[in-house]
């Protein structure tokens, strides 16, 4: 790679990245990340896990508080690899597969990167449209994509913007928002089960570990890997568990018995607190950079199979998808597949962190993320095993799929117990799995990238 002096990203994968970020840039980009509608909306599968009873407050709020503890600390992890070498997050999967064998992850990073983008595009339009007039939904649509594709254009001058203009307007609508919701008046935090606990944790624990696939993609541009690891655990975390708290507030006061069954309850929700509509506003403007950044990764995601294609290009095709996939399609019906992929990136990462940092030892020398890297074929099999626990616990939404697993597990007699986690089981399983199939190189001192 050759050197550059340019101030933001470089346009093509063979071009060596700025280190421009430092702490504070990455907190306060990942904060902006976590600072997210999505939150919100998805808190009622925190609240009501699928297939369980409605949670208790203490237990939908503590779910909340350890899922996105764990689920941001696996995020840090995934952030130092691309600190320490530089490349992006599916570039990092040539050290586990090679080139070749890293296309099949990234495919299905570029499926749930679009996805998660026209999500946010939609959620934009949706706030958007509540506070003014909803025959404008689709006008709000191709905007926000418009802008998000606009910053993806300039990253990491999108990030120092938001470093020093939109945290502080956030941080008072959030603050804001959560007083208010309080003041409604909390229910009894005992009054309600706890049997869907760990469900209801793999949701809020979901979120930051989707944004996995995507950490290096920043993390390549930090000035160090401790300040990518902070910047991605201490923002996240704390956004994490002011919006997932938000929801859950906001659905057993403001909303409360009369729900509707949607999602979007919750925004209506905010709306119908004082001055909700100015803090809703300021957070819809903040949404766009959650799209912004999915639009972004798909670029880089797209640099691992072409990388010399400049990456403006990519992301001004990717967020045209973004806004006709908004348009066209129940992207909120999707959210369902979007998790289900985000289960494929739990166990891998468990890989990646094992790999990289105990069987490796965090060295990025001998991490090859060059086209002739050479893939460790068998490191497939401890993400498949890790896969296939998480689906034996917890095997989602999506109906056709979920019904396969759940018939699978009662052939064979399997009833997961209501205390087991099925991402804390599926990365235990995977990192464990790693150990295992790297045990005889490790013992033999024949580890090689």
């Amino acid at each position: 790679m050759t050197a550059t002096t340019e101030i933001d990203a470089p346009l093509t994968l063979t071009t060596e990245p700025p280190r421009t970020l430092g702490l504070a840039d990455q907190i306060a980009l990942w904060s902006s990340l976590g600072v997210s509608l999505l939150l919100p909306v998805a808190a009622v599968f925190v609240l009501r896990p699928f297939g369980f009873p409605e949670l208790s407050l203490a237990a939908a709020l503590t779910a909340v508080v350890v899922g996105s503890l764990v689920g941001s600390a696996l995020l840090g992890l995934a952030a130092v690899p691309g600190a320490r070498t530089g490349a992006p997050a599916m570039v990092l999967l040539r050290g586990l597969f090679g080139r070749t064998g890293s296309y099949l992850p990234t495919a299905l990073n570029l499926l749930q990167c679009i996805g998660w983008a026209s999500l946010e595009v939609l959620i934009i339009a949706e706030a958007a449209a509540r506070l003014t007039d909803e025959r404008l939904r689709p006008l709000y649509i191709v905007a926000a994509g418009a802008l998000a594709t606009f910053m993806a254009v300039r990253p990491l001058r999108a990030v120092r913007a938001i470093r020093r203009y939109a945290v502080w307007l956030v941080l008072l609508a959030t603050a804001y928002l959560l007083v208010r919701v309080v003041q409604e008046g909390l229910p009894d935090l005992g009054a309600g089960s706890w049997s869907g606990f760990w469900p209801a944790m793999d949701v809020v624990i979901a979120l930051p570990v989707s944004w996995a696939p995507l950490a290096a993609d920043y993390a390549r541009h930090s000035r160090s890997d401790r300040a990518a690891f902070g910047g991605a655990f201490v923002g996240y975390g704390l956004a994490s568990i002011a919006y997932f708290s938000l929801g859950v507030l906001a659905l057993v006061t403001v909303v409360g018995a009369d729900a509707t069954g949607s999602p979007y309850d919750v925004i209506a929700a905010l709306l119908a607190v004082p001055a909700g509509a100015l803090a809703l506003a300021i957070l819809a403007v903040d949404e766009v950079d959650e799209a912004f950044a999915n639009v972004y990764s798909t670029a880089m995601s797209a640099h691992n199979v072409a990388p010399r294609l400049d990456r403006r290009w990519l992301a001004v095709g990717v967020g045209g998808a973004a806004v006709i996939v908004a348009l066209a399609i129940d992207v909120v019906a999707y959210e369902s597949f979007l998790l289900l992929i985000g289960s494929v990136f739990v166990p891998l990462f468990a890989v990646v962190v094992v790999e990289f940092f105990v069987v490796r030892g965090g060295r990025a020398a001998d991490w090859d993320v060059s086209r002739a890297a050479r893939g460790h074929w068998l490191l497939l099999l401890p993400w498949l095993l890790g896969f296939v626990a998480y689906q034996f616990v917890n095997p989602g939404a999506v109906e056709s799929w979920a019904a396969w697993w759940i018939d699978i597990r009662e052939s064979i007699g399997f009833t997961p117990a209501s205390w087991l986690s099925a991402s804390l089981l599926s990365f235990a399983v995977a990192a464990l799995g790693t150990l295992v199939v790297r045990l005889p190189a490790l013992l033999h001192g024949k580890v090689a990238a």
